[in-house]
């Protein structure tokens, strides 16, 4: 099986309910983020010695135990991690195996090429985008890259799919943005046609 429809998985958490998309969630969590966030809470995501290899085979097998729920909720599985739209190979190969009833989305910083996220459209059911903050220097701070292919990708997604199946998560990232900047982040998402959106603070151990 050539490498690009194996991928390492460090984690997977079942029977997540309405936190990570409608109904019963199962959620696959990639090894590999282009992100180093100063508050990141999967850090294990940057150590890919520690995760495991998959094929989309084997991961289908562990998780349709719980296609009942899938089935009886519209739920399915959020693909997250770390950066899940670095595994553009993979989460074909798995729609192929689970079929449209699932639900599959995408847990995103969408800081990724856009031929990742136009090859991938059409296989997923939604995103949940955590943007973090629209100004590019709180970005840059907190994540150490730039937003601007964020933008570029995000925006695309608005125009050409619909808005309804995107959640734009916006963070209170404490000593690194302000009420004020969440405010002002979430007034310019609406602008582009963002709908909805997960508001929330970081807690920070």
């Amino acid at each position: 099986m050539p490498e690009t429809t194996r991928a390492r998985i460090f984690g997977i958490s079942r029977h997540r309910l309405t936190t990570d998309g409608e109904g019963v969630t199962t959620l696959v969590a990639f090894s590999g983020c282009p992100l180093r966030c100063k508050y990141c809470i999967n850090k294990a995501s940057w150590e890919v010695e520690k995760s495991r290899v998959y094929t989309p085979e084997i991961l289908f097998e562990e998780v349709k135990i719980d296609q009942l729920y899938f089935l009886a909720t519209h739920g399915g599985i959020t693909f997250g991690g770390g950066e899940p739209l670095l595994q553009v190979d993979f989460i074909k190969a798995f729609r192929e195996l689970c079929g449209s009833q699932w639900q599959l989305l995408a847990e995103t910083s969408l800081n990724v090429p856009f031929e990742n996220v136009e090859a991938l459209d059409a296989v997923l059911d939604g995103y949940i985008v955590d943007i973090k903050d629209m100004n590019p220097g709180i970005y840059e701070a907190y994540t150490g890259k730039e937003n601007k292919t964020v933008l570029e990708n995000l925006q695309w997604l608005l125009e050409y799919g619909d808005p309804k199946r995107i959640t734009v998560r916006v963070p209170h990232i404490p000593d690194f943005n302000t009420d004020e900047d969440v405010s002002r982040s979430m007034e310019q998402l609406k602008t582009l046609g963002v709908l909805n959106f997960d508001e929330f603070n970081y807690i920070i151990r």
